[in-house]
């Protein structure tokens, strides 16, 4: 395998989904397979270092230093093809297998102690730093030297949750006397390097095998010794073991450094996207500096969105600029959005002397407006806007409107359910009717705002976890709901929430939140060209994802050109001819 060649064509496909982790994996089942370094014919066969591991545990056993070693069932159908030299077994004609230390709970300490020794958990060995993070159990539960780690132990996690159960990693120094717990076991190997073992047990081969062998209990997951004993393994000669392990590194190291330079470019692409965003929406930037930035932002973005994990600051950023008043020019012919607000305020009072509407103290100025706005444009309070409908207990079937109902991404009203009264949820109150916005109080980072857009039949009825916006037909409903997904808004509300696990905003405070208020006319002009911008977003993010697919396949095909001749010569040492053929 040439490193270099690798690297080179790995930036054509750099930003596939988890491409790195993908080549590791993809590299460790070549070095199982026998397909990441030539085989030497000089080597001694895998056959006879077989024999001289039988012949070791056999004396090892009879000095009672191990148990007798059980026979091991043959293997009746090789799960895939090996080189000639190598030699499919089990794992636990290779190795013995000790379970760790079983404790009870009030027994351990999280500092060291006389009469105490530390105890690695699965914990330890999902990093790199197995002896950080240690706990100490009594030396007593201890029952013999076996159950104290050696240096070479593969530890293994026999009983962790499913998609961590089966990792290891490799006991290399011995800064204590130690000993290991009962979720993990020691897997000590003859005659078989631990870290070519390592990369066995790594590979997508066994880490799947010993999920589909482990069983489940609650969302804990065991594997059996006999699964682990009974796991095939190929065996290759020991000097060649070398050779794979030597090269396995050399290629980790080269992935660590793909790694670390798609991570720096990726961190790179992201503050110049970050910083481009912050110039088009920063409160203080003028009419001329905001052409520039619009301008250097329409010729660069393009070129730094290459994840559709980026989209959504895209599409923030365009909320941000729409209820600035930064997106579409003013027309001075448009009503202001003072004499709007007046006639909202007719509207409600006519609603309040028809008592449809509760009378409500007039609310105070903005005596610091967040940020600046267009002359014909008014800084006012969410409640100067808008107007709930009021409460109602259900007294006949209802649609009723709860967080599960919400399309968070279309900010749209999405399958909800329809209830007797008998079934009404106690929080099941708010009146609500199409073209209302809703907005949910509990939780509200959770962004729980939609347009009621349906004629729902029969009436809906929302969650009293909801504040329900009529904007009385002079502000539109795609409009507030811009508003209230802004970054402005969104840092407004969590000012003003209340509450650590479940926070949440009260009605009083989210009625007298600030509201950026538009002209009528300029509010059609903004949804329109919101609208717009959104559809090309989605229309980018679809080709985002589908270029993902396509640098998934790129991918695929160069590491199978690359690495992985498909078949073996039949010469020893030589790759490339398929035996089976007949061809020279």
């Amino acid at each position: 395998m040439n490193a270099n060649r690798l690297s080179a064509l790995y930036d054509r496909v750099a930003d596939a989904p988890d491409a790195v982790n993908r080549l590791r994996r993809f590299m460790l089942d070549l070095a199982v397979r026998g397909k990441l370094v030539e085989q030497d014919p000089a080597d001694e066969a895998a056959s006879e270092l077989l024999k001289r591991i039988m012949t070791k545990r056999a004396q090892l056993a009879e000095a009672r230093v191990i148990r007798k070693p059980k026979p091991m069932e043959r293997l009746d159908e090789p799960p895939f093809a090996i080189p000639p030299s190598w030699k499919w077994t089990r794992l636990g004609e290779l190795a013995e297998l000790v379970r760790g230390v079983s404790f009870p709970a009030s027994a351990k300490s999280n500092e060291p102690a006389d009469g105490l020794l530390p105890c690695l958990r699965s914990g330890n060995i999902q990093t790199s730093t197995v002896w950080d993070d240690l706990i100490y159990v009594p030396e007593s539960v201890v029952k013999s030297a076996e159950k104290l780690v050696k240096s070479g132990d593969v530890l293994i996690s026999i009983a962790n949750s499913y998609a961590l159960v089966g990792k290891c990693s490799i006991v290399c120094a011995m800064p204590y006397r130690a000993t290991f717990g009962a979720f993990l076991a020691a897997i000590r190997f003859h005659f078989v390097l631990p870290e070519y073992a390592k990369s066995f047990l790594k590979s997508d081969f066994s880490s799947s095998a010993f999920r589909v062998g482990s069983s489940q209990t609650t969302n804990i997951a065991n594997i059996t010794f006999s699964t682990i004993r009974g796991h095939p393994f190929p065996l290759p000669p020991l000097a060649e073991q070398r050779r794979i392990v030597a090269k396995v590194d050399q290629l980790m190291a080269l992935c660590d450094r793909m790694e670390e330079t798609r991570a720096a470019r990726a961190d790179t692409r992201d503050r110049l996207t970050k910083a481009s965003l912050a110039r088009l929406t920063a409160s203080d930037t003028d009419a001329a500096a905001f052409r520039g930035h619009a301008r250097f932002a329409i010729h660069v973005l393009p070129a730094l969105t290459a994840r559709a994990d980026q989209i959504p600051d895209l599409r923030q950023a365009i909320l941000n600029l729409a209820v600035r008043g930064k997106l579409v020019e003013q027309d001075p012919a448009d009503e202001p959005a003072s004499a709007l607000l007046t006639r909202i305020a007719a509207e409600r009072a006519r609603m309040v002397k028809a008592g449809t509407l509760r009378r409500r103290k007039p609310a105070s100025r903005l005596d610091e407006p967040p940020f600046s706005l267009p002359e014909n444009w008014f800084w006012a309070r969410i409640r100067e806007v808008a107007s709930d409908r009021g409460h109602k207990v259900p007294d006949r079937p209802f649609t009723y409107i709860d967080v599960s109902a919400i399309d968070k991404k279309a900010g749209l009203i999405s399958e909800p359910k329809v209830l007797d009264p008998d079934n009404a949820p106690s929080r099941a109150r708010k009146v609500a009717r199409q073209g209302d916005v809703v907005y949910s109080c509990v939780r509200p980072y959770l962004l729980n705002v939609a347009i009621i857009e349906c004629d729902f039949d029969p009436p809906p009825i929302a969650s009293t976890a909801f504040e329900v916006l009529n904007g009385h037909g002079l502000v539109l409903p795609r409009y507030t709901w811009m508003v209230l997904r802004s970054s402005f808004m969104i840092a407004c509300v969590e000012k003003s929430q209340r509450g650590q696990a479940y926070p949440a905003i009260n009605s009083t405070d989210f009625a007298v939140l600030p509201f950026p208020l538009p002209p009528l006319a300029e509010q059609r002009r903004i949804v329109a060209k919101v609208d717009e911008l959104m559809g090309l977003f989605d229309r980018l993010e679809a080709g985002l994802d589908a270029t993902d697919g396509t640098r998934n396949r790129l991918l695929v095909s160069l590491l199978q050109d690359t690495l992985a001749p498909s078949v073996y010569d039949a010469t020893p040492g030589r790759l490339g001819h398929d035996p089976r053929s007949g061809a020279p």
